[in-house]
């Protein structure tokens, strides 16, 4: 009888499985309710029709058979920091927090609309255990994947998970693959000089700002869930030898997918062009449906999707002033991630991408991948210019658009004015008080910008656009523009005030700023309240963050 690689590994945790590691839950992924009624659907072999609500984990099926079927794993079984070679994934299990474990903050849309859970299933032991590495869904093998990287523009090599676990594949009741990952939760493979631990302070932004940016209609990964311990982690936090204590925490975080550029990079640096070939397949065929698998140039048409993709997803993180970094980092000592140098970075990436693509490319396929790639800075550009259009309110074309959308970002460096205020701002006022140029002080953002001597200049051609929309109002314009541009973000201040009163045990305000931040284009009354939409405070200025998490 053939065993597949990753079963002993399986079987040799579930023997030691009370020697501190995590306990099974009940769940299986094979277990289903029998159909109801004469007309029922009846679940092919192995398959479970996807209900809304399951109450509790154990009739709810999370596998990790898909990714265990189609690819090798490492054939160590021992959890170990080490060069891996000639696999995906690494078999490892998450470990356990010593202390009591508190969860802090669930997202219920994630629970009820992406993994067909009952908001009610947080209330649960089982729940608690299995957000924190504490338990596993019986059925499901957690995975830690290797990939590689550059980091600051430099090969980094091999990074991999080394402080996350892929602990399984949920399809849901709308037929959407996701698969779900804990961060925060133990030592890997590749942990390189890591502890595997993640703290509250990092945990507690990513959790807001994914689904911040979910909420602001931008592709990102999603959280379900933050718990934290009362686990030590020793963090250097601005790496000035100011070693402090802080609190383990974990993150359960979504994604369609968690495979990434570095995940082809580290496979063509090794010369594993068969196994890179067999993932780049995968990944085409569960994630680009609308590519044919026969197709002799199918990663061409991968790569070409992907630069339109990256494209269009980096200069919507410019409409919202948003950089991957999320604030100023103090570990980018050369400025690389700045919002400036989102475009370019986004350049750089997809270069590397296609540096590990071309030895499965033939020489015209070569060709014709650079000729994409050079197209990569004109379709930003088209996408760019086509959502600060939208921000502004124009309506149609007009040869000079692009001078007017240049101008008013220019005059907002210059000033130093609210990236996000200004644009909100400019979606209340009315055209009359542009027009004599009466900014009321609650526009303050839009009294910075005024301070400028080119301001009124601005104002002049910006009306003069507007007059020009065909079938427009003043009243439609102000609706349409408070559409897209956010009064609400997760600010960095905002962010470090939920940081310190969490660091207190108060969780008030991450839970305030998780209900705030689902509606950001929307005035509401408990974000006016804690000045979410003033100017901020002045503590904020000599804010910092840095890598270290």
């Amino acid at each position: 009888m053939w065993w597949p690689p990753w079963l002993a590994a399986w079987l040799a945790w579930a023997a030691g499985a009370g020697a501190g590691r995590p306990a099974p839950l009940c769940g299986s992924g094979g277990l289903c309710r029998a159909p109801l009624g004469p007309n029922a659907s009846h679940p092919a072999p192995g398959h479970c029709p996807r209900q809304r609500g399951a109450a509790e984990l154990c009739a709810w099926p999370l596998s990790s058979e898909s990714l265990l079927d189609t690819f090798p794993v490492d054939a160590t079984q021992e959890n170990y920091v080490r060069n891996v070679r000639n696999c995906i994934f690494s078999v490892v299990y998450p470990t356990p927090f010593k202390s009591r474990v508190r969860l802090v903050a669930v997202s219920k849309e994630v629970l009820e609309n992406i993994l067909d859970l009952d908001i009610s299933v947080k209330g649960t032991s089982d729940f608690l255990q299995f957000v924190s590495g504490g338990k596993v869904i019986l059925g499901s093998v957690p995975l830690a994947h290797r990939y590689g990287g550059h980091q600051f523009g430099s090969w980094a090599g091999q990074l991999g998970d080394g402080r996350a676990h892929l602990i399984g594949v949920y399809t849901n009741r709308h037929g959407e693959r996701w698969e779900l990952q804990l961060k925060g939760s133990g030592k890997t493979p590749y942990s390189r000089n890591g502890d595997g631990r993640a703290v509250l302070r990092s945990s507690v932004r990513e959790f807001l700002c994914s689904e911040a940016m979910h909420y602001l209609g931008i592709p990102t990964s999603r959280a379900a869930s933050l718990v934290v311990s009362d686990d030590d982690v020793w963090r250097d936090q601005f790496y000035n030898g100011n070693i402090k204590k802080e609190r383990g925490a974990i993150v359960l975080r979504l994604a369609k997918s968690w495979f990434r550029i570095g995940s082809l990079e580290i496979l063509a640096h090794s010369g594993e062009l068969d196994l890179q070939r067999r993932l780049l397949d995968f990944i085409i065929q569960e994630h680009f449906p609308s590519i044919a698998m026969n197709d002799s140039n199918r990663y061409l048409e991968f790569f070409s999707t992907v630069v339109s993709e990256t494209a269009n997803l980096i200069a919507l993180w410019m409409s919202v002033g948003f950089a991957h970094d999320f604030v100023l980092n103090t570990s980018d000592d050369e400025r690389r991630y700045k919002i400036g140098n989102q475009a370019n970075v986004g350049l750089f990436n997809l270069s590397k991408l296609l540096q590990a693509l071309k030895p499965l490319l033939d020489p015209r396929q070569k060709q014709l991948a650079s000729q994409i790639l050079e197209g990569y800075g004109e379709h930003y550009y088209i996408r760019f210019t086509e959502l600060f259009k939208t921000k502004l309110g124009l309506l149609g074309e007009n040869e000079d658009d692009n001078y007017l959308i240049a101008f008013l970002l220019q005059l907002m460096e210059d000033t130093k004015a609210d990236f996000t205020m200004t644009f909100r701002q400019l979606s209340e006022i009315t055209e009359d008080q542009l027009k004599e140029l009466h900014i009321p002080e609650e526009f303050w953002a839009l009294q910075d910008l005024g301070k400028h001597k080119l301001f009124s200049e601005w104002v002049t051609m910006y009306l003069l656009r507007l007059n020009r929309n065909k079938g427009d109002s003043d009243a439609k314009r102000r609706t349409r523009m408070t559409t897209v541009n956010p009064r609400y973000i997760l600010r960095n201040w905002m962010a470090e005030s939920a940081v310190q009163k969490a660091n207190l045990n108060d969780f008030s305000e991450v839970q305030l700023l998780q209900q705030i931040l689902q509606h950001p284009f929307q005035r509401q009354q408990a974000a006016e309240k804690a000045g979410y939409s003033l100017r901020p405070p002045a503590w904020a200025k000599d804010l910092k963050v840095s890598c270290s998490s």
